[in-house]
């Protein structure tokens, strides 16, 4: 016979392990059709540049990210052939440009063009990206300000010197390797030659095939407005590859001016192949 202290106890033990272990309690599997994690949308890319030839793509950077960005407009024609090493061979106007990202959204670029001592500040910013259904869409704004600083007959830093632009940037695919984009642009005091500002809007229109992940081709057309500058529209095509941060852009144009507010107004040479020229661009992505 048990003393009264063990069975105290044969009661005791079993009620505090029923306290300490929680009861075997069967519970369903969730269902394998059940969300366990909030599902992320792929990014939308359909231009991997932030610059088609001239014109702004709707695409930036990500935060911190850097792009350092060095181009040519060469100026003898590719048509006068071996004498000038098929436009090789001869000076050449220059942009170099270094972009930032402070925000996944925003780029902001400080870039200079030789022509005139360009310099150019301006700032994109990603409004609108959409990749459901066929046709991924993606929209950016830009606004920027140039300062030509040799402008002749006129000190480098009166107002007249002074441009302003803004951008609405659309890209879309319309194929699955083909991406497209239409840039409706605003610039302020046109003609620096001027002394009263004009105004107009222009018109920028590209496209860019990928044929691979690597090699694609790409063409865009800047038409200008009534208060154009010069004679002709600026048009260029060309072949771009892609590899590991950097871009690299060969293409023929018959423009040899590189800034926004430069290319805009137009240029001296007609669309044909004997007035074609020569221009590169490389830009390369930095990360600290």
């Amino acid at each position: 016979m048990l003393s009264p202290r063990k069975n105290m106890a044969l009661v005791i033990v079993p009620a505090l392990i029923g306290f300490a272990v929680p009861p075997l309690v069967a519970q369903e599997p969730p269902s394998r059709f059940e969300r366990r994690v909030e599902a992320t949308r792929p990014p939308v890319s359909v231009f991997h540049s932030t610059q088609a030839i001239n014109l702004p793509t709707a695409e930036t950077l990500s935060q911190g990210e850097w792009q350092f960005e060095i181009a040519h407009r060469f100026l003898p024609a590719v048509s006068e052939g071996s004498d000038a090493l098929w436009g090789l061979d001869g000076p050449a106007n220059m942009r170099l440009g270094l972009g930032y990202a402070p925000l996944d959204q925003l780029l902001v670029t400080l870039a200079r063009s030789n022509f005139m001592d360009n310099w150019d500040l301006r700032a994109k910013l990603k409004v609108l990206e959409h990749g459901d259904g066929p046709f991924p869409l993606m929209a950016a704004i830009q606004g920027g300000v140039s300062w030509s600083s040799d402008v002749p007959e006129r000190d480098s830093g009166d107002p007249g010197n002074f441009q302003y632009y803004g951008q609405l940037i659309v890209n879309t695919l319309v194929a699955e390797r083909l991406a497209v984009g239409v840039v409706p642009s605003y610039l302020y005091n046109v003609l620096l030659d001027r002394i009263d500002p004009v105004q107009d809007l222009f018109w920028g229109f590209y496209g860019q095939l990928y044929l691979t992940d690597v090699v694609s081709v790409n063409a865009e057309w800047a038409l200008g407005g009534n208060g154009a500058e010069l004679d002709h529209d600026a048009g260029s095509f060309g072949i771009e590859l892609e590899t590991g941060g950097h871009f690299f852009k060969v293409f023929l144009t018959n423009s040899v001016r590189l800034n926004p507010t430069q290319f805009l107004v137009g240029t001296d040479f007609a669309f044909e192949p004997d007035e074609w020229r020569l221009g590169f661009a490389i830009t390369r992505l930095l990360r600290f």
